[in-house]
């Protein structure tokens, strides 16, 4: 058979899978074709049920049964995709690892391409968006922002225009494996570990099928995930604007010091009064907002629970033992 796994693969495919049963069959099959194509390539594909809810994890199951190239790791509920994502990194055993959605926007056919540079040395082969069919302009425009906002607060660099599609050297996964945060943006983790990381652009197309399940909740909250993550200048924001309310607290001494030694005008008053409380009562909040933030997540990392739980394996035998 192509591919067999007698020698351990070369590659291995991570899928995070939530409620896919509309495409997860015709995913498989371009993710197959393209793979079996690649001469000599010895492969596997891991597919991570998030929790789904419909048929995913029956169809997975008989994808598992007709192919012992595909493994199946089906986590006991949703933890979010970027968990699923490390699910799928914690169990691949290939020397390179490519992550990519089970929608079909990405291509699977750039795989062969990712694969002869890594080949040639590169360690990171990321895809980077030169078009995105089928999302909103709101969606575009608001993607675009926040990867330049990122790059403008964050001390690593991470590539624009880009998202999970990727390939990565086996020393790459270790590294990022190596970290234990709870709270995960991967794309960044990958470009903090630095090393050879080079572009591969391509028009990303719209869903075969499905409906995307990054709500405008979930997208809000990945985008705090990302920045909180790699900068501290939202903790260096609130001492600003800690300086700058105590700036303008100051002026409304010397102002109410100033009409009460050389005016008549004592009592009135109330309108400057009312502007600095109100000024320095939200500067208060806001800044205990972000360190509340912080602290929080902060929190979540001391009580050491497991990023994920499985509660079914398909095709490891034996056993693989990997950190949970």
């Amino acid at each position: 058979m192509a591919g067999d796994l007698a020698e351990g693969p070369e590659l291995s495919v991570v899928v995070p899978c939530f409620d896919e049963a509309a495409i997860i069959e015709q995913s498989h099959r371009r993710l197959r074709d393209v793979l079996d194509a690649v001469t000599g390539l010895r492969w596997e594909v891991l597919y991570i049920d998030d929790g789904s809810r419909d048929a995913t994890l029956p169809l997975l199951r008989a994808l598992q049964a007709a192919d012992p190239r595909v493994r199946v790791l089906a986590l006991s509920r949703n933890f979010g995709h970027q968990i699923a994502v490390s699910a799928g990194l914690d169990a691949a055993a290939g020397r390179a690892v490519v992550l990519i959605d089970a929608d079909l926007q990405d291509p699977p056919a750039l795989i062969p391409d990712m694969l002869e540079r890594w080949r040639s040395g590169a360690d990171v082969v990321y895809g980077e968006r030169e078009a995105r069919a089928g999302e909103t302009r709101f969606k575009r425009v608001s993607a675009s922002l926040f990867y330049r906002l990122m790059n403008r607060l964050s001390t690593t660099p991470i590539p624009v225009d880009t998202g999970d599609f990727r390939l990565m050297d086996r020393r790459v996964v270790d590294a990022v494996l190596a970290m234990p945060e709870r709270d995960r943006f991967l794309r960044g983790m990958v470009a903090w570990t630095g090393f050879r990381q080079e572009p591969i652009r391509y028009r990303r197309e719209a869903r075969t099928g499905g409906e995307t399940k990054y709500s405008m909740r979930r997208m809000l909250r990945f985008a705090v995930d990302g920045l909180l993550s790699f900068s501290l200048l939202p903790l260096r924001l609130a001492v600003y604007l800690g300086l700058l309310a105590s700036a303008l607290a100051l002026l409304g001494i010397l102002y109410a010091l100033a009409l009460r030694l050389f005016t008549d005008i004592w009592v009135p008053g109330w309108t400057l009064l009312f502007i600095a409380v109100l000024f320095l009562g939200g500067v208060q909040l806001l800044s205990l907002g972000v360190i509340g933030e912080y602290l929080g997540r902060v929190y979540w990392e001391v009580k050491r629970r497991p990023l994920y739980l499985v509660k079914e394996r398909l095709g490891f035998d034996p056993p693989r033992q990997r950190r949970a």
